[in-house]
């Protein structure tokens, strides 16, 4: 008999190995190709037809001045600039008239609209915001978003294409101080936007951020406006997947979002990693309980620990081990190379990261519930929302 096969636990450990050592290869080599190619890609579009812009607010975020003003300086010629609240005390409208009058001239809306469409408020705030909106060409963008001045001209480019139904980005969470901030801007940069990049490599295009999304009023009139996924948690997803359904492209633009992420305590974290997992429950039910296997350094340990019973595996652990560590530890840096973050700052939190992964994980299964700004819903089988009572 073949020495690997002489031992069900250390094949079974050299398994765990090689899975998470691949895994962990493959999503770096995506995210240096992603480097590569948008670090490559141009800036400039011949074309700038008018855009509408609208940024749906829900309360007083921290650097929040900042990040609006970041969409107030773009190097565009015509656009419109719409921001939408529900409540008429929100500190966040005090943000939005002191960029009334630092920008004079810049044309920007606002809307105070109480009405709801569904249980997804955001939805039903952008729906009560389109009434405004000037332009053919939409760019809606959460509220945490940093941009810098070329960014309306680099995320509509692709529009220019009429085979283009909708263009998103991918995101670089830039955490706040605390420690529970970092540890969700580390579930981000290092393990859902990997994951995300490697698919893209791969060919797959049903990505969709509410980060950024772009697409046509007459695209979004196609599919029957926003009212299709007032109810829905996943509601850029569904978009997508109704836009793809037109025969119309969704494009992973090149331009990458700096997204500030706030998390003040534990139990905020734990409740938007519990959204966000279940989620990609929704999204994807039967592959879902498989995800565990994207839990590279979890998953490289546990291996470990089987097959190092072996003596003649064991050299062969602990190089598939240390290629998992070492792919892990560059996407652990790869994304902090600009100088925005402190380089080895978080090294020691990443136990922390991977524990609280698979804890999430665990939880989804026994969890419908979901919390998002301050409400409490059951989220079906079918991604739709139900508020409790």
């Amino acid at each position: 008999m073949l020495p690997f096969f002489h031992s069900a636990p250390a094949t079974a450990g050299i398994a765990c190995l090689s899975v998470a050592a691949i895994y962990s290869l493959l999503a770096l080599v995506a995210t240096l190709v992603w480097r590569i190619r948008t670090a490559r890609s141009g800036s400039s579009a011949e074309l700038e037809p008018p855009v509408s812009i609208l940024k749906p607010l829900c309360g007083l975020e921290p650097d929040l001045h900042a990040h609006l003003r970041s969409f107030c300086r773009q190097d565009y010629r015509h656009f419109q600039l719409i921001f939408g609240l529900r409540d008429p005390a929100d500190a966040a409208l005090a943000v939005v008239h002191r960029l009334i009058a630092e920008f004079p001239a810049l044309p920007i809306s606002v809307v105070i609209n109480q009405q709801i469409h569904g249980d997804n408020y955001k939805s039903s705030n952008l729906m009560n915001m389109l009434e405004v909106a000037r332009h053919e060409l939409l760019v809606i963008a959460d509220s945490d978003a940093l941009v810098s001045p070329d960014y309306i001209r680099r995320v509509t480019a692709p529009l220019h294409l009429p085979q283009v139904g909708l263009v998103t980005c991918i995101y670089r969470g830039i955490p706040t101080p605390t420690v529970w901030s970092r540890l969700g801007a580390m579930y981000i940069n290092e393990w859902f936007i990997p994951s995300v990049l490697l698919a893209w490599l791969f060919g797959h295009d049903s990505y969709a951020s509410g980060q950024t999304l772009c697409l046509r009023r007459s695209t979004l009139d196609a599919i029957g406006g926003l009212r299709p996924i007032a109810n829905h948690l996943a509601d850029d997803y569904r978009l997508g997947e109704m836009i793809r359904a037109l025969g119309l492209k969704i494009v992973l633009s090149n331009y990458e979002v700096r997204a500030q992420h706030h998390e003040p305590n534990l139990e905020s974290l734990a409740s938007h990693q519990l959204r966000w997992m279940r989620t990609l429950q929704i999204l994807r039910p039967r592959s879902f309980r498989f995800i565990f296997l994207t839990f590279s350094l979890p998953l490289a340990l546990l291996g470990l620990l089987l097959a190092c019973r072996s003596i003649s595996m064991r050299e062969l652990s602990w190089i598939l081990f240390s290629s998992t560590v070492g792919a892990q530890l560059l996407l652990h840096l790869v994304h902090r190379r600009r100088g925005d973050r402190a380089r080895f700052a978080d090294l020691a939190l990443i136990p922390a990261r991977d524990l609280l992964l698979c804890w999430t994980w665990f939880r989804t299964f026994f969890i419908s519930r979901v919390k998002w700004r301050g409400s409490e819903f059951n989220v079906d089988a079918q991604g739709v929302m139900h508020r409790n009572a």
